[in-house]
């Protein structure tokens, strides 16, 4: 090919490059074709034994991405044209190049992969796709012939991750007869049923659950779920977050994006029942924004999107906080990539003491200084 179609190649294969270290968790396989006359010279660059490997002609090279792009670019000089398939979970990005034109195109990747092709070598997976066959079909993330479905992988991974990070307070559990989870604004109850299957097949402990909504349908949906897959360790009422209380000791509560101040209520209610740890992973944040009031940053959030975003990580400050005055200790972490999803924040406490003063007044400090008052507060008893 000419340097003029190597030139405008070049620019697709930078946003490759992008896409490729945006989302290599996803990444599949590239395979590539080299056209002289009318001879095809195929190639391809795949994983093998967790090493990325160029394989052309018979020979095969290990390289990184960016490295393939760079011997694609090379190699194309010395052909008529080159046609490269970039294949990750739920797309294909197809590149096509000659002296007239160089094109791309997407492809959906309608197929379905074998569990085990789909999922990531790089990684020990807490749930396994080979032997929790019967919940991933349960919650939809696998097929009824074992084969994990091809829109549902970036969700396959984002609940194993989830199961990576409360795993160390699980176990910290070891001396307990049963371990208790409480889920507050359960809905689907998904990550409720994983945890069940994680810590009952997969760490041999006994454990109860208690799922708690104000929906009757997501309640009934719950209940159903939970027959079919024959999990008699769990309870699913319906109930106002805001004054339930549990009848027996809480182990560990989860709240996951609850709306606005329905994860108010989560935080409120595991204080209230005096839970051993709480993971929560909040959603939008709506309460505060109108009730911010701080001349000392007036002109620094007097933009609309700044005061947004201001007004999240108040908000969630305030919840550390507040969490940690109870004492809590508290570790804010991102538990899946922002590429995933924005809200991808978790709020991980354990339990330490009574009370914790020092973040009290820090807490009571910071209300004063912006003038707010966040509805968990009122709901503690």
């Amino acid at each position: 090919m000419k340097k003029q179609a190597l030139d405008k190649m070049k620019l697709f294969f930078m946003g490759m490059n992008s896409r490729y270290l945006e989302q290599k968790d996803f990444f599949i396989k590239a395979e590539f074709t080299f056209t002289s006359g009318t001879k095809q010279f195929k190639g391809e660059y795949v994983n093998i034994n967790d090493e990325l490997r160029y394989i052309f002609k018979g020979e095969s090279q290990s390289m990184s991405f960016e490295d393939m792009l760079n011997k694609l670019m090379s190699e194309a000089a010395l052909y008529d044209s080159l046609n490269l398939r970039y294949i990750q979970r739920g797309t294909i990005v197809v590149i096509e190049a000659n002296d007239k034109q160089v094109t791309t195109r997407n492809e959906d990747a309608s197929e379905e992969f074998d569990a085990d092709s789909q999922i990531s070598n790089s990684r020990e997976y807490y749930i396994k796709s080979s032997k929790s066959g019967p919940l991933l079909k349960e919650i939809g993330i696998m097929t009824k012939d074992g084969k994990i479905k091809n829109d549902m992988i970036r969700k396959y991974n984002q609940i194993d991750h989830f199961v990576e990070v409360v795993d160390p307070i699980l176990n910290s559990f070891s001396d307990r007869e049963t371990i208790t989870i409480m889920d507050s604004g359960c809905g689907k109850s998904y990550l409720t049923f994983v945890l069940n299957y994680y810590i009952k097949e997969v760490l041999k402990k006994n454990c109860y659950f208690i799922g708690v909504d104000y929906k009757e349908n997501v309640i009934k949906s719950s209940k159903e779920r939970a027959n079919r897959l024959g999990y008699k360790n769990m309870e699913f009422i319906q109930e106002d977050l805001r004054t339930y209380m549990p009848n027996r000791h809480i182990d560990m509560v989860i709240s996951l994006h609850a709306c606005d101040i329905a994860t108010d209520y989560a935080i409120a209610l595991a204080m209230r029942s005096k839970a051993e740890s709480l993971v929560i992973v909040p959603c939008c944040h709506k309460e505060l924004k109108d009730q911010i009031n701080s001349s000392p940053i007036d002109s620094l959030i007097k933009h609309g999107i700044f005061k947004s975003r201001f007004n999240d990580f108040l908000t969630d400050s305030l919840r550390a906080l507040f969490i940690e005055a109870h004492g809590y200790e508290v570790t804010p972490l991102e538990y899946v990539s922002p590429i995933d999803t924005p809200k991808n924040l978790m709020i991980r406490a354990i339990k330490k003491s009574n009370s914790n003063e020092k973040a009290r007044e820090e807490y009571n400090n910071i209300k004063k200084l912006f003038n707010v008052s966040p509805t968990m507060e009122k709901y503690v008893y």
